[in-house]
């Protein structure tokens, strides 16, 4: 189980490298299925440290620093506002909360939402961050208040920036990590690292259509489990 975990980091990865959003979703549903539901937040939050805080690196000239203080300072009241939150939630509603988030995210148009604002990005950082301590991957969240951002190496930088400082605020509130999540850790820098060469290769269409036919059959299981 093990080391299909730290082979799941490596692939969600090097997805979420190539194509800026979907691994953290992946990862967070497949955890879902295999910890109990009061684990797989933090956990998520500490894997995706290994992979956005690569992705982060590898696309650092590229970064937009603007967005990402506006979205960080919102983003420590929100991490501390949710943490509340997600000690109270019974199991079933975690389960509940993370299936159905995973299929909004994934089927469900994204607001428009004008984050050019400093003000917007303070409220949507903290909104966002409340919310990932309950479900884990807001990765797609993020990536609404920079989509207006004309580069795509840009775009991929600073949601990697935005979600590196978001997942460092997570564990700093949840829990110390064991060696196994050290190696998923590393082997996400090393799937980030791979999927950053591909990110101007690899076409989509085929990709994001299989993509959410798997996103959608694991959030199904999250809710069959959760009801029956």
């Amino acid at each position: 189980m093990a080391l299909a975990l730290i082979a799941l980091s490596f692939i969600t990865s090097l997805i979420t490298a190539t194509f800026s959003l979907g691994g953290g979703t992946l990862m967070v549903a497949v955890l879902a299925l295999v910890f109990p539901p009061a684990v797989v937040v933090p956990l998520h939050g500490a894997i995706q440290l290994g992979s956005n805080a690569g992705r982060a690196l590898v696309q650092r000239a590229h970064v937009q620093w603007g967005f990402v203080l506006w979205i960080s300072l919102g983003a420590v009241i929100g991490t501390v506002v949710g943490g509340q939150f997600a000690t109270l939630l019974p199991e079933t509603l975690f389960q509940i909360a993370i299936g159905g988030f995973v299929l909004a995210t994934t089927w469900l148009p994204q607001p428009k939402i004008v984050g050019k604002s400093p003000i917007a990005q303070f409220v949507g950082g903290a909104v966002i961050s409340a919310v990932s301590m309950v479900v884990g991957a807001t990765g797609p969240l993020v990536a609404i208040f920079i989509k207006g951002l004309a580069d795509r190496r840009q775009l991929v930088a600073t949601h990697a920036m935005s979600m590196t400082l978001q997942n460092i605020l997570k564990i700093a509130v949840f829990v110390a990590l064991g060696f196994a999540f050290a190696a998923m850790i590393a082997t996400g820098f090393l799937g980030t690292a791979i999927g950053s060469r591909l990110l101007v290769k690899v076409p989509e269409s085929a990709f994001r259509w299989g993509f959410k036919i798997v996103l959608t059959l694991v959030a199904l299981d999250i809710l069959r489990e959760a009801v029956f």
